[in-house]
């Protein structure tokens, strides 16, 4: 059973960049790679597997194109991952 007040791990919580990440792995490819295949800078592509850029319906649809998997995956990892970061600064807000 789920308890309520209990605290959600940061640390658990991670951005669509861990499955690119794992992707890249699998495959021997680098970010500027992936970049360069997806038509994005090498940045763009490092704040995308940062979690620091919101992955967009536009990059889901070049992540479908370069690494497979299907848009509504991608953007169904950047949302609950955006909710994650949501509620985890929620929490820290009602525990002040």
């Amino acid at each position: 059973m789920i308890k309520l007040n209990e605290r959600f791990d940061l640390d658990s919580i991670s951005p669509p960049g861990d499955t690119i990440l794992d992707v890249l792995d699998e495959r021997g490819w680098t970010q500027a790679l992936l970049a360069k295949r997806m038509g994005y800078s090498e940045k763009h592509v490092g704040q995308l597997v940062n979690g620091k850029a919101p992955l967009t319906e536009n990059a889901a649809v070049r992540l479908e194109c370069v690494l497979g998997s299907t848009v509504a995956f991608w953007l169904r990892r950047e949302t609950l991952y955006r909710q994650a970061l949501e509620q985890e600064r929620h929490t820290e807000r009602c525990d002040d």
